[in-house]
């Protein structure tokens, strides 16, 4: 008696895209994140990583109440193709109460 080959089930993968800013759940995770970002000298990885930070702390609608700039504005900033000026990233980090504190380079 032979048995016929039966034929593998593939069954699709679900997946979600992973965003950073569901694991930004409190402050000293904030904290270190944001200090990573700085840390690496990449414009790009700081504004993409404030974005994060922003969604994690109530999203870009909240942010630009508070910074009196827009959200689409803001999306383009903080977006991993950002660049924001100086004095756009200081609004976000004071909405989203973040100060720096600078150290010598060792």
């Amino acid at each position: 008696m032979q048995r016929t080959p039966r034929k593998k089930i593939q069954r699709a993968l679900k997946t979600k895209p992973y965003d950073v800013a569901e694991f930004l759940t409190d402050p000293e995770t904030i904290a270190a994140y944001l200090t990573q970002a700085l840390e690496s000298d990449d414009p790009r990885y700081i504004a993409k990583a404030l974005g994060a930070i922003a969604r994690a702390r109530g999203g870009m609608a909240q942010l630009a109440r508070e910074t009196g700039l827009t959200r689409e504005a803001l999306y383009r900033a903080l977006s991993e193709t950002g660049n924001p000026e100086l004095g756009t990233a200081l609004k976000v980090m004071r909405a989203l109460g973040i100060r720096l504190k600078v150290s010598l380079a060792a």
